[in-house]
């Protein structure tokens, strides 16, 4: 019995010395460092971010509040420019750094980089994807970026992940309003199954109050017609 549990303990050990060298240090404190600002500079935007967090975000930056406040959007659009090449750069030595190179959440880089540069998600939606079905990277992942893809293309999304928001004419009292909506999904009354096999922990109805508003279904017909401009 103590030889059987030596044994255990030894091929134990060698097996997560093995683990541990499998993983890219180097690699993963790269995209560490990625996500780290690319979540940060969208955290500091949030109205649920506290102003402790965002003295945090601001120092990251190596900038103050107000300055971040006024400069977020150009800020971010700079950031996602840079971290795309990067990713790209990575990709084509690596191919998708998923779990078993660098660990979690260093696996989600890629993938928030490519989902803030939609132009480049049809080229890069099929790695994602792989990565998602053999699990170097959760499927809800993959599933997003699909939803993102469809909608870009006017198409009907699967999962219910993508939202917009626009200025409307309210055709009854004639003033500009915003409105907000849950891009159409295809076979909606099925969703929820869809999202609780894909990993998600929230019905479309839950995750839309993140937002701020009602779910409702609407058809790409209605949209096109609530949203056409009005002559």
């Amino acid at each position: 019995m103590k030889f059987i549990l030596l044994s255990i303990f030894i091929f134990g050990t060698i097996s997560m010395a093995s683990a541990q060298k499998q993983i890219n240090i180097e690699l993963k404190k790269q995209l560490d460092s990625i996500l780290q600002l690319d979540q940060g500079i969208r955290e500091f935007g949030d109205t649920e971010t506290s102003e402790k967090s965002k003295d945090t975000i601001a120092a990251l930056f190596n900038s103050s509040k107000e300055v971040l406040q006024k400069s977020q959007w150009m800020i971010m659009k700079e950031i996602d420019s840079i971290h795309l090449k990067k990713v790209e750069a990575i990709v084509a030595k690596y191919g998708y750094p998923g779990k078993t190179l660098v660990g979690e959440p260093a696996n989600t880089t890629v993938f928030y980089v490519i989902q803030h540069n939609p132009g480049n998600i049809p080229k890069y939606y099929p790695l994602i994807e792989k990565a998602g079905k053999s699990g170097e990277l959760p499927f809800k992942y993959a599933a997003m970026m699909l939803d993102r893809k469809l909608s870009n293309e006017g198409k009907e999304q699967i999962y219910g992940t993508q939202v917009y928001s626009l200025q409307i004419v309210n055709s009854k009292t004639g003033k500009k309003e915003f409105f907000q909506y849950v891009i159409p999904i295809k076979d909606a009354k099925n969703v929820n199954q869809r999202r609780k096999k894909a990993g998600f922990d929230t019905t479309v109805e839950e995750n839309t109050r993140r937002f701020g508003f009602v779910y409702k279904v609407y058809t790409l017909d209605e949209i096109k017609k609530i949203t056409k401009p009005s002559n």
